[in-house]
């Protein structure tokens, strides 16, 4: 994947993330599953697909998929000190890989990956190459789904905002949109900002 050389000045950075998740300032952190993720995995029938998370944090995703019986979870992060912990909060157990490292040099092929306040912690100067790196690492037919801030935000982020505009010129390109609706069951203090998105990926 090629970026620009504005996006190549713009670096997913290990210490500013550690600090965030040391100092508890990850405001985005709900302490739990996303209650319209959690919805979703519940209507998952196939444990064996391979599901990425991408910036995973404490990734209640991840461990909700493995009480489940999911067998292929791979989660990755770019905080060290959080990776660690993840580590050996999972240490031998099969089911997982855990990653420390940066997204857009990741590479694999899976057939879903959740999208859960990553998006929104990136520089929206990052956001075509986010698109352009979830459509490379899915499968044929694979799947991009989770929740978008349907907002703004006050302050400088992270986390930035969007719109359903933004986003259908942003994704329409490499996606087909099977679900992209504003959520009904929000965490309470997420009501009304958030839209739940079901993408299939598409030739291009």
């Amino acid at each position: 994947m090629n970026k620009s050389n504005e996006e190549e000045n713009i670096k997913l950075d290990a210490e500013y993330w550690s600090n965030r998740y040391d100092d508890g300032t990850a405001s985005w952190d709900l302490g739990q599953v996303s209650p319209p993720v959690k919805n979703y995995i519940d209507q998952l029938t196939d444990k064996n697909i391979r599901i990425l998370i991408p910036g995973c944090g404490n990734t209640y995703e991840a461990d909700y998929l493995l009480k489940l019986g999911f067998t292929n979870v791979t989660v990755i992060d770019i905080a060290p000190a959080l990776v660690a912990q993840l580590n050996e909060k999972y240490q031998g157990n099969q089911n997982i890989k855990i990653i420390l490292g940066d997204f857009f040099e990741h590479n694999g092929e899976y057939d879903l990956i959740l999208e859960q306040t990553f998006f929104c912690a990136l520089d929206p100067a990052l956001r075509e190459s986010y698109v352009a790196k979830m459509h490379e690492l899915l499968a044929p037919g694979g799947k991009l789904a989770g929740v978008l801030f349907n907002r703004g935000f006050e302050e400088q982020g992270p986390p930035f905002g969007g719109d359903e505009n933004q986003y259908r010129t942003l994704f329409g390109k490499y996606f087909t949109f099977k679900t992209f609706n504003p959520c009904y069951n929000s965490f309470p203090k997420r009501k009304d900002t958030e839209l739940f998105i079901i993408l299939v990926k598409q030739p291009v």
